[in-house]
């Protein structure tokens, strides 16, 4: 059950953080033109948040359904 769960998590959680990196990246790029390194390591910092806590949700979710839902 947790194997299971850890399985999906690794699968969508880089994807969460691959898609907040980017979509923050545009967005910081063209706030602030002048300093690409804060833009960059601003997005790194939303994507990892987002790789986190869709990994702890993802989990989470699956350890529920498995208990609540055989």
């Amino acid at each position: 059950m947790f194997q299971q769960a850890v399985f999906f998590a690794l699968i969508f959680s880089p994807v969460a953080g691959l898609s907040a990196y980017l979509i923050t990246y545009a967005e910081y790029r063209r706030h602030f033109p002048e300093d690409i390194k804060r833009a960059r390591r601003m997005s790194l910092q939303f994507a990892l948040a987002a790789f986190i806590f869709f990994f702890i949700i993802i989990v989470l979710a699956v350890i529920f359904i498995n208990k609540y839902f055989p």
